[in-house]
């Protein structure tokens, strides 16, 4: 690690986290080199191993922020709100996750290969973040609603968000082979799996 001040470290660390969010939106993972991150910031490839040593980290440390922005709106929801339905609870997770559509894009990937290739400590602080977003869910559910059982909850709803996107986000590629496979193919939001996935186990 170049030696400088936090302040500026966790400035250069962004400025390639925020590289990497842009050429995601067009560009496959595996198409995504450090070179070409390189080339959309300040740095040469050769810096960004000073803080990156693979583009699997960079792919995590977004993941990262991503579970970390979701606790924090569902913080703020437990701190504003003093009583809520199922069916508010549910709205509730539905549209958080509905303002996370990268993070259930990155969800959909292949984690063992991302975790795989990072360093342990960038895995440790990526496992915090994923933890806190277990707790906080798990907090969500158990102030609002007593009588359901949240552990039960959250072993049952993380492992279905997980595969939300790929079912939210079809390419016209997808929906074409689908086409001419003969499987009718009906598009639902994000929102709509979300709220649907929540309110059934709500009322289990």
């Amino acid at each position: 690690m170049p030696r400088g001040s936090a302040e500026l470290t966790n400035a250069r660390r962004e400025e390639i986290i925020s590289a990497c969010k842009e050429l995601y939106k067009t560009m496959s993972f595996k198409d995504i080199t450090i070179k070409e991150i390189a080339n959309y910031t300040s740095f040469t490839r050769p810096s960004i191993y000073n803080y990156f040593e693979t583009k699997e980290e960079i792919f995590l440390a977004i993941l990262q922020k991503e579970y970390e922005l979701w606790v924090k709106e569902i913080e703020n929801v437990i701190g504003e709100n003093e009583t809520m339905t199922k069916e508010q609870l549910a709205e509730v997770l539905a549209s958080s996750l509905e303002n996370r559509a990268l993070l259930l894009k990155l969800m959909s990937m292949n984690h063992y290969d991302m975790e795989a290739n990072s360093r342990m400590e960038k895995l440790v602080e990526f496992k915090k973040a994923y933890g806190a977003s277990l707790t906080v869910v798990e907090k969500l559910i158990g102030k609002f609603r007593i009588e359901a059982d949240s552990a039960a909850f959250i072993y049952n709803f993380f492992p279905f968000i997980y595969g939300i996107y790929p079912y939210a986000v079809v390419t016209e590629k997808q929906q074409e082979a689908m086409k001419q496979a003969g499987i009718e193919y009906r598009y639902h939001t994000i929102y709509e799996l979300a709220y649907g996935c929540a309110l059934k186990l709500l009322e289990v």
